[in-house]
């Protein structure tokens, strides 16, 4: 229960309860929140430690360690996704103050030597010696979650390993909110209506809306969110307009005070030291040590192999859009601008697929696709998934705004969010209440960019034999609602929700014991095996119809748009394949071989040594790695873990064959899903899982001819 002074919490951070009372989380409480649960933290661990004799039991070591710091991970958990979702001078002050401290009580836990000697001397028991299934697994990772973090360092390497893990929290951190500044520093206000021809009128009217909201009505404003910038390089007649903003994208992470620069060459340097501190040769074979690939050899030779087979398609598409751009302007052949791919991609296929993905946003109308989504996965896997009302409370002022949820809905007390565009949803199998989410969809300027899942509790089954609910958030950069209409989206966002839930479901439907070893926390290249498979949906007819509904007149996609769909899907697949390669094999390059690129200019080496990774171009943009936040904004993150996307792509669309053969919308193979994968979170290795699905061991040309690589 939560502590009371004068009817408040006394540390709001820290109250335990099932939901979160969004209002009393307040940039001011973070501090006096998170020391006091540093402090009670260190207090169990210290307790924990005297554990011997007859107390060596699973429930004493295992469960008991996994307690001790149950608290402080929620709080900080709290603390990190609001200064994802809300960042503010105050909250930004809060958290960097307390994540040095964060940090250097996680890092001591593996490398606290009477913590070690507790689990070695538990791990010699009969009891441990004779543990089977989950129970088993549980004690072998924790052991090597050990070993991997330097629980067998000497002295002087263990404090040079909590000074780089200390080092590394605080740089990333910095190159995350260099990213965060730089974007939004950016806007460009276009008083001009010419200049926005071939706009579609979504995107001038979000500007307009934009422009609006910093009291320029009169004007057009573009920023570099996502839902903003990218339409302007899609469809904008105007040469300099996109021109303005490809540079725009390029000065993120470099211009002025927030250049990553010298934080790129820091954190890869940190990473090795830490790597070669922990016996490995380098970053990439620290990372992959326990994942599928095993090596980063691995990873490198499966990204190189699939970049081989696919670059010959991918130089003939490159040729065959200079001709295109040269028949159209009835210019010489050359080689084009990196702000012209975008627009004559777009063009090209609409001429050659009648297809312009504009035209598809009256039918995904994003309540819809929403509502569509949870019906379609609730017949495949068995769920249902019911919403509440929320209600958002000002921190400021206490004002109240009530959001009525939409059906299928629930009855019962509105749910407290953090913003009012927040939603609340639960998910039950029958009277079973799995767990509860909240989605987070549109831009704003104190939100990071992207689409994430993320979870604030784990539950699962419990030793009395009951069932906890999880709870876990989807965010996304979604095109917002414009002018009290609502909110369209284009296909791509579409699978982007899809991808999303996917994640979310891998926590919500898991049924494993252990909350260390439950959901998501598994290989890291097994991650996204669960998001990309549920992408496969939104090309499937069958599927479709479920979700895609004209927002008007609620009828179906029509048969000529989705025949335009299906046959664009693979529209100069070769480039985006490609694309994807090139950053995989950028971040593994950078992290095998961090000690020989020490000192090579950034810029450089990404035109440079990845000129046959990128399309050819009259101009080089800055190098992506000063804004890639995937591998630089956390400690690891997807630093030399990028090529997962691509492993885990392999993995997803031979899994979906199953679907193609037995039916898209069969549950018989949906519940198999769910009980064989989704639900066993990292309770068994990831090959197995695979196998157990599928009756046999993965084969990675599927995912060529399903691209048409093939």
């Amino acid at each position: 229960m939560v502590s009371l002074e004068h009817g408040r919490a006394v540390h709001p951070f820290l109250a335990d309860e099932f939901l979160f009372d969004w209002s009393s989380l307040k940039a001011a409480a973070v501090e006096p929140d998170i020391r006091e649960a540093l402090r009670r933290a260190r207090a169990a661990v210290d307790t924990f430690k005297l554990t011997k004799g007859a107390d060596l039991t699973y429930v004493k070591v295992l469960l008991g360690f996994e307690a001790t710091t149950k608290e402080l991970s929620r709080a900080w958990g709290l603390v990190s996704h609001l200064d994802s979702v809300l960042n503010s001078p105050e909250l930004r002050k809060a958290y960097n103050a307390m994540m040095p401290e964060v940090t250097a009580f996680y890092t001591s836990l593996t490398l606290d030597p009477e913590l070690w000697a507790v689990f070695k001397a538990y791990a010699a028991t009969a009891e441990a010696q004779a543990l089977t299934g989950v129970r088993r697994r549980f004690l072998v990772e924790t052991m090597a979650d050990f070993e991997e973090n330097g629980a067998d360092l000497p002295a002087a390497g263990k404090e040079r390993l909590a000074a780089l893990n200390a080092a590394l929290a605080e740089k990333t951190q910095k190159y995350s909110e260099n990213v965060l500044d730089s974007t939004n520093a950016w806007e460009l206000f276009i008083d001009d209506e010419k200049r926005l021809a071939g706009l579609p009128a979504s995107a001038l009217a979000a500007a307009k809306q934009s422009a609006t909201s910093k009291s320029r009505p009169e004007a057009w404003r573009f920023t570099l969110q996502s839902p903003s910038v990218f339409p302007v390089l899609q469809y904008a007649d105007d040469e300099d307009l996109r021109r303005q903003c490809w540079e725009g994208l390029g000065q993120v992470g470099l211009k002025d005070a927030w250049d990553n620069t010298a934080l790129v060459g820091e954190i890869l340097a940190l990473r090795h030291e830490k790597a070669r501190l922990l016996g490995k040769q380098h970053f990439a074979d620290f990372t992959t040590a326990r994942r599928m690939a095993r090596t980063g050899e691995t990873a490198l030779k499966f990204i190189e192999d699939i970049g081989q087979r696919i670059r010959p398609k991918f130089q003939a598409e490159g040729v065959e859009l200079e001709q295109y751009r040269e028949a159209k302007v009835g210019d010489k052949l050359r080689s084009l601008h990196p702000w012209e791919f975008g627009y004559f991609s777009e063009k090209m296929r609409r001429e050659l697929h009648g297809f312009d993905d504009e035209a598809l946003r009256p039918w995904f109308q994003v309540d819809g696709v929403i509502a569509g989504m949870f019906t379609l996965f609730g017949g495949l896997f068995g769920i249902q998934v019911v919403a509440r009302d929320t209600v958002f409370i000002d921190q400021t002022s206490g004002t109240k705004m009530l959001a009525r949820a939409a059906d299928p809905r629930v009855e019962g007390a509105p749910v407290n969010v953090w913003h009012p565009e927040v939603r609340f949803y639960e998910v039950r199998d029958g009277t079973r209440l799995l767990g509860s989410f909240y989605t987070d969809w549109f831009p704003r300027e104190s939100k990071r960019g992207g689409a994430w899942m993320n979870f604030f509790r784990t539950g699962g089954p419990r030793p009395d034999g009951s069932f906890a609910p999880h709870l876990g958030l989807m965010c996304g950069n979604f095109t917002p609602p414009v002018a009290g209409k609502p909110a369209l989206l284009t296909h791509d966002e579409v699978t982007t929700v899809f991808h999303e839930f996917g994640h979310l479901l891998h926590h919500l439907l898991s049924e494993v014991e252990v909350e260390s070893l439950s959901g998501v926390r598994v290989a890291w290249d097994f991650v996204e095996l669960p998001s990309q498979i549920l992408e496969n949906w939104c090309w499937e007819e069958e599927s479709l119809a479920l979700f895609a509904r004209h927002h008007e007149t609620g009828s179906p996609l029509p048969s000529d748009l989705l025949a335009k769909l299906d046959a664009s899907s693979n529209f100069r697949s070769a480039s985006t394949c490609m694309r994807q390669l090139a950053f995989s094999k950028l971040d593994l390059d950078l992290h095998i071989r961090a000690e020989e690129l020490k000192g090579r200019d950034l810029d450089s080496h990404w035109n440079e040594d990845f000129a046959e990774w990128q399309s050819r171009t009259t101009r080089r943009g800055p190098a992506m790695a000063r804004r890639f936040n995937h591998l630089f904004s956390e400690a690891t993150g997807y630093a030399a873990g990028y090529y997962s996307y691509k492993w885990a792509e392999a993995l997803e669309a031979d899994a979906f064959t199953r679907f193609l053969k037995e039916g898209v919308l069969n549950p018989l193979v949906g519940r198999e899903l769910r009980t064989k994968v989704l639900a066993k979170g990292n309770s068994e290795p990831a090959e197995k899982l695979f196998r157990d699905f599928m009756g046999r061991d993965l084969d990675p040309e599927a995912l060529l001819v399903r691209d048409g690589l093939a």
